[in-house]
């Protein structure tokens, strides 16, 4: 069973500012089963998208956890934000969440679906 979005959401925030990082819900999707994507931005005015791996990826280990996969990697903002458009207008109901720190090593699952 997977965890609600509003949870992951909130769980993750939380984990961020205990890190000394900064986080913030850009746009709030529906709370049970929105889609969930992380924007990082980068130091150097970069950005990093992670959204919400294929299911196909990990069905056989269902945990609950949401995983996710890298969609654009330091790319500019510009970049991220058509994206992003793009994505909200076929599910207007994702989640965007905004982090501000160094890395998000350990913050979340990220999957390799290039393999």
């Amino acid at each position: 069973m997977r965890l609600r979005s509003d949870l992951v959401v909130s769980a993750l925030t939380r984990r961020v500012f205990s890190a000394g990082g900064f986080a913030a819900v850009e746009h709030k999707g529906a709370d049970a089963a929105g889609a969930i994507f992380i924007r990082h931005r980068l130091r150097d005015g970069l950005e990093t998208l992670y959204g919400p791996a294929p299911q196909n990826f990990f069905a056989e280990e269902d945990d609950g956890d949401r995983r996710f996969e890298l969609r654009l990697r330091a790319a500019e903002p510009e970049a991220v934000a058509d994206l992003m458009a793009r994505e909200r207008r076929f599910d207007p109901d994702l989640w965007l969440l905004e982090l501000e720190t160094d890395t998000v090593d350990g913050l979340f699952p990220v999957v390799d679906t290039q393999a």
